[in-house]
């Protein structure tokens, strides 16, 4: 008696392919008796095999009373049928359709009692055992990597990018780079004047400096000052594969009868740095994120049109991005190919790898639970659980793309190098048009200016007594000045003794008015006017008559008067009336010049507080107009940047008295549309020079506090040095300001330390590449562009134009010098064999009449234009090293799309796994 259980293999599960199987295991008995009718059979299944839940697939006929068995306590899963009738049966269960060895258990598992293994062979006449090694499915979650490649043959691509690499070829030391190294590094004054490009000695490298610099520099390094190299282009293209199901977005769980409505609300998250991307076209950040692109297509694009380390040229009216690659010492155009494909196979697959990566992070999803809305552009989703018992989970689950991306090489082409010095100097700026309003100082009342008080004239009433000094008192009498004491009056009238009384008389006054005091005499000083009312009197009040030096006098406020004639008429006193002139104080007027002051002060102080106010508001405003302004076409902005490349090389080469001719003869033999351009770093200008001092100082010179950025802070207050902020109507450039801060040395001291910083506040986007060095930012232009600007110097590559490179080689013979066309040529492992024994000029000759019979050839243009009418061409080994016109490298990414799918799902309750 023996049980065989054998593999009878896997069968597509009906429907869509999602990379699950129909595994079939056939169980035969060599009685019929030791499988009873009705017996429950199963197998013992590791625990982690991805087993489906029979239940789920009610449509197979294979899995008719199939049951599965899981206990979360125990190391495995059981899956069987009952046997209908006694004797073989087919045990089928639905699993992923990855396969493996693992160890399977026979068991009978009768309803509500223990389950009893059963030993088993795997093939008549085979050992038995109760377990036995046999071919599963993998362990865990199964990994659809979707249908071949080759079901997609013939789909033609959804888009398609060009670019293309560019290496020197080194072995020939141009007379233009040559000399212009050499003024350079040696000095302007010795070479800037070398000699006409036709001269013997520059033509044939037999000038000292010219043949040290050929003897030094190494094969790679020659790159640097070759006249020639090869541009190697190449097209992307990107073709629409499977699309399936990712993780989930998002669960949903609906009661017994119960019904809910989704809004689905997909939004796109932008990154300023800048990464807040607040622009149509993405330029400005701290790092560039794609976040504005569902594709990968459209994002390489961008990346590319935003990448500083390309050069640029304008290939077929679209601008192509040109990568760098080092120079090569062969000429042969297999090697450049070889070498160029790889740099091309870098870079393009790390780029979509990033850009995908990116896109991934850019779509979100937010649903809501509603019973009510009124909202008419969003996605409405209606879920009902039909059923009266069961409670239903649905995941929801992204959409996601699978892309491919083919590589192909569609032609070589000869290319001349020249270097021009500061690129961007006559390349103008756009001047941010900003009128800033004056502050609004009407809600701050001018103060009035207080007057002093006026004069004040005041009429006191005062008497002049009747003193009697000697005689008779008789009050009746008229006395005159005596001869004796002028400050007495006589009367000799009376027998006897004379009648003598006081003439002269110091009256005090009342207390002068608060804050006032007596007003000091004019010039002359004039008595105050005294009325005695037409009393018979004389009198005198000059104060020259009275030894005063002021009457009234302020010290004492006393008034005095001498009579001159009086008769007091019998009365013992004779009153008058005087008028005094009182003037405020010194210490009135101080204390209201103090008070004018101060409220002058205290307006000034609020103005000026206003004024502060809106200055920082100003600027404040001005840092947020500039960081939102969108870029320029990045189109536009290389069109300029190649037009004045090209008016400075016309300036550099001398092609003859005519400008205008020798621009025709370029352009007839080079295409100066499709000229491409690397711009350096800015570390170094050739045109700045600095003084000489002792000691000398660093390189480059540290900033202090006198320096100042390419454009500074307009000053404040208005009226300080520099233009005031409320005057000034445009806006050039990215603010640079000059502070401070403290270096410490190891003991912790502190010394100033000035930088040439950047102006940033709360709401501005992050500061453009290049604001931290200082660099001249253009306001509406892009990182390329800002780079151009500050660079030391550019290299313009111009492409020969297809079918022209041995006229151009002529010409570049004359231009940059043909010494080393009679030097041997050095073979480099690859070579064509023709290039052996041959001079530098001969595989020249032969490269160039190669490129024009290959560029000239018809069936060369179409192959490069095979995948357009052929469609997708699955690669072999997904690489190889790339043949002329053909498709060399090939890769799959993924994206997430908008769209989301609710997706029926189960879950053991016990282990919470999903079914």
């Amino acid at each position: 008696m023996a049980i065989v259980v054998t593999f009878t293999g896997r069968t597509v599960l009906p429907g869509s392919d999602s990379g699950l199987r129909i595994w079939s295991y056939k169980v035969e008995p060599s009685m019929p008796g030791e499988i009873p009718a009705n017996s429950r059979i199963a197998l013992g299944l590791p625990r982690d095999v991805d087993v489906r839940d029979p239940a789920l697939y009610p449509g197979v006929t294979e899995l008719q009373n199939t049951f599965l068995v899981r206990d979360p306590n125990a190391t495995r899963q059981y899956v069987g049928r009952e046997a209908h009738p006694a004797g073989a049966l087919t045990i089928s269960f639905v699993a992923p359709s990855s396969s493996s060895t693992s160890e399977v258990m026979l068991v009978k598992m009768p309803t509500g009692q223990t389950m009893t293994p059963l030993s088993f062979a795997l093939s008549p006449g085979g050992a038995q055992a109760p377990v036995q090694t046999m071919t599963a499915p993998l362990p865990g979650r199964p990994a659809f990597h979707g249908r071949p490649l080759s079901e997609f043959k013939g789909s033609l691509p959804y888009a398609s990018e060009l670019f293309g690499v560019y290496q020197p070829l080194a072995g020939w030391f141009g007379a233009l780079n040559t000399r212009w190294a050499l003024s350079r590094s040696l000095g302007e004054s010795r070479y800037a004047d070398l000699g006409d490009p036709g001269e013997t000695a520059a033509r044939m490298l037999e000038e000292d400096a010219l043949a040290a610099v050929a003897g030094q520099c190494e094969a790679g390094l020659q790159g640097v000052l070759s006249p020639v190299g090869l541009v190697n282009l190449f097209r992307e293209y990107f073709f629409e594969f499977d699309s399936f199901l990712g993780v989930p977005a998002g669960h949903v769980w609906l009661s017994p009868g119960g019904t809910v409505e989704l809004v689905e609300t997909s939004t796109r998250r932008t990154l300023v740095e800048k990464t807040a991307e607040q622009s149509l076209e993405t330029s400005r950040k701290v790092e560039e994120s794609l976040t504005t692109q569902d594709d990968v297509a459209d994002a390489v694009k961008e990346a590319n049109a935003n990448d500083t380390k390309l050069g640029v040229s304008a290939t077929g009216g679209v601008n192509a991005p040109i990568f760098h690659a080092d120079a090569s010492a062969s000429f042969s155009t297999q090697s450049t190919r070889e070498r160029s494909s790889e740099q091309t196979h870098k870079h393009s697959r790390t780029q979509s790898a990033k850009v995908a990566s990116e896109i991934k992070r850019n779509f979100k999803t937010t649903f809501k639970t509603v019973t009510e809305t009124t909202d008419t552009a969003s996605r409405r989703y209606v879920l009902h659980n039909a059923s009266a018992e069961d409670l239903v989970n649905y995941e929801l689950r992204r959409k996601m793309r699978k892309v491919g991306v083919q590589l192909q090489h569609i032609g070589s082409r000869l290319a001349w190098q020249i270097y021009i010095d500061e690129p961007g100097r006559h390349l103008g700026l756009g001047d941010l048009v900003d009128m800033v309003p004056a502050p609004d100082l009407t809600a701050i009342p001018r103060p009035e200016v207080k007057p002093y008080p006026a004069e004040q004239r005041v009429t006191h009433a005062l008497s002049v007594p009747f003193r009697w000094i000697q005689g008779d008192e008789s009050a009746d009498q008229t006395y005159v000045t005596s001869s004796d004491n002028i400050d007495h009056g006589i009367n000799k009238d009376s027998p006897g003794v004379d009648d003598i009384i006081q003439f002269r008389f110091d009256l005090p006054l009342p207390p002068p008015p608060d804050g006032y005091e007596i007003k000091p005499p004019g010039t002359p000083p004039l008595p105050p006017p005294i009325d005695f009312h037409g009393a018979q009197v004389q009198f005198t009040a000059a104060a020259s008559d009275l030894n005063m030096t002021a009457n009234p006098d302020p010290a004492r406020n006393v008034l005095g008067i001498r009579l001159t004639y009086a008769n007091f008429q019998t009365k013992k006193s004779m009153p008058f009336d005087v008028t005094v002139v009182y003037t405020p104080k010194a210490e009135t007027k101080e204390a209201i010049d103090a008070a004018n002051k101060a409220a002058l002060d205290e307006y000034a102080e609020r103005v000026a507080k206003v004024q502060h106010e809106a200055y920082g508001n100003a600027v404040r405003e001005r840092l947020k107009k500039v960081s939102l302004m969108r870029s320029r076409s990045s189109e536009d902005l290389r069109k300029e940047e190649r037009h004045t490349v090209f008016r400075n090389l016309i300036r550099r080469v001398d092609l003859g008295e005519d400008p205008h001719l020798g621009s025709e003869l370029i352009q007839q033999l080079f295409d100066v549309d499709e000229m491409l351009y690397f711009v350096a770093p800015d570390f170094w200008r050739p045109s700045t020079t600095t003084p000489p001092t002792t000691p000398p100082p660093p390189t480059p010179p540290e900033p202090t506090q006198g320096s100042v950025g390419h454009y500074p802070l307009p000053a404040y207050p208005p009226g300080s040095a520099g233009p005031a902020l409320f005057t000034g109507e445009t806006v050039a450039s990215q603010y640079s300001f000059t502070d401070v801060n403290n270096a410490l040395d190891p003991n912790g001291n502190a010394t100033p330390e000035w930088r040439v910083n950047y102006l940033i506040t709360e709401e501005s986007q992050p500061a453009p590449m290049g604001s931290s060095l200082g660099w001249l930012i253009q306001l509406d232009g892009d990182e390329r562009r800002n780079e151009f600007l500050n660079a030391a110097w550019a290299k313009a590559v111009l492409p020969v134009r297809p079918g022209h490179e041995m006229c151009a080689l002529q010409l570049l013979r004359k231009i940059e010098g043909e010494g080393v066309f009679q030097r041997p040529y050095a073979f480099q492992e690859g070579d064509p064999a023709e290039y052996q024994n041959k001079t530098v000029g001969e595989v020249l000759q032969l490269l160039a009449g190669g490129l024009q019979q290959a560029n000239r050839n018809m069936d060369n243009v179409r192959a490069a234009e095979k995948v357009f009418e052929t469609g997708f061409d699955p690669l072999e080994g997904g690489f190889r090293p790339a043949e002329p016109y053909q498709v060399f490298d090939q890769w799959i990414e993924v994206l997430p799309t908008d769209q989301v799918v609710a997706v029926e799902v189960r879950y053991d309750p016990k282990t919470g796994q999903q079914l």
